[in-house]
């Protein structure tokens, strides 16, 4: 495996993780065992995917039977918007490690720059279906939570999900640990090559979710997205090195220093997502890929799905 050093001597992130959005309770327990064993050591989570309590389970049979040693893995979950207030980091963290059986996390995030309002429910919804907001969200009062819980030893390394460049800049210039991570949607149709070269001027690592172009999400919430495996550029280069196009997706990431988290519960795609260190693609490869970026228009996920979420002050896009 191939891994990024994160800053402050945060720790060693595999370069390729495995992303669990999305998936069900019972495909889940199936599908984290076929990538523990295809060689997956990068798990990535979140307290609104609902689903760490199945992660706790399967990582701790894998420890108990020592098929894994907690050092060898890098565990990642979020901070969730209903959380995204300064009293809430703690306790938030703290179910998160619960349910994940673990005693302290890899990466802790902060999942989105806009607030859903205190309650029970993780996704507090209206009677007309548009989301509960909450508009005073403070994002360098959650930060120093966040870096508390460093100084507690909960979690490694502190990072943030979705956060516009402006959002970030507010952070650092406040920050005691600055954030070790950035996670966004990136891919060869959305390369983000701002947000890329401001976060590589910070020394901030990135992940990229979505990588594949997210075809589930699309089933998920109807909306019609196009497959970056089927773009004639991407099946050529496949073609030329032997490879599947998911493949060379996933390399032309990783090949600019950007970890990627695909998510599959079929076992041989899961192989063949992690197996991508094993060959290289030339300059010429990586220039035809960069010239398929579009742009903003190549956003998927621009969170249109969270009803009336564009009101709020903190929106990133």
């Amino acid at each position: 495996m191939k891994y990024i050093q994160l800053p402050n001597d945060a720790g060693l992130m595999p370069v390729v993780g495995y992303g669990t959005w999305q998936a069900k309770d019972e495909d889940l327990e199936k599908a984290l065992e076929a990538a523990l064993e295809a060689g997956y050591r990068h798990i990535d989570t979140a307290t609104v995917y609902e689903n760490e309590h199945v992660i706790g389970n399967v990582l701790d049979r894998w420890m108990k039977a020592g098929k894994v040693k907690r050092e060898e893995l890098f565990i990642v979950t979020k901070l969730p918007p209903s959380g995204n207030r300064p009293s809430n980091v703690e306790s938030f963290i703290k179910k998160s490690l619960e349910k994940l059986k673990v005693d302290y996390l890899d990466l802790y995030l902060v999942h989105t720059p806009f607030s859903f309002a205190e309650g029970p429910e993780v996704h507090p919804v209206n009677e007309d279906g548009t989301f509960k907001l909450d508009l005073t969200t403070d994002h360098i009062a959650v930060w120093k939570e966040m870096e508390k819980q460093v100084d507690a030893g909960r979690t490694k390394a502190i990072g943030l999900s979705n956060f516009n460049k402006t959002q970030i800049s507010r952070v650092l210039k406040e920050a005691r640990i600055p954030p070790a991570n950035l996670q966004v949607e990136l891919h060869v149709y959305f390369q983000q090559k701002e947000l890329q070269a401001f976060c590589k001027e910070h020394n901030i690592t990135m992940v990229a979710y979505s990588p594949l172009g997210s075809q589930g999400t699309g089933k998920l919430f109807g909306i019609d997205i196009p497959n970056l495996m089927e773009n004639p550029v991407v099946k050529k280069i496949a073609e030329k090195h032997s490879r599947k196009p998911a493949q060379v997706l996933l390399k032309f990431i990783v090949q600019n220093d950007i970890a990627v988290i695909p998510k599959s519960t079929n076992p041989e795609r899961l192989k063949q997502n992690i197996n991508i260190l094993d060959f290289q693609l030339s300059d010429e490869d990586m220039t035809e890929l960069t010239a398929l970026d579009q742009g903003k228009e190549g956003r998927i996920l621009d969170f249109s799905f969270i009803k009336g979420v564009k009101d709020h002050p903190e929106f990133p896009f």
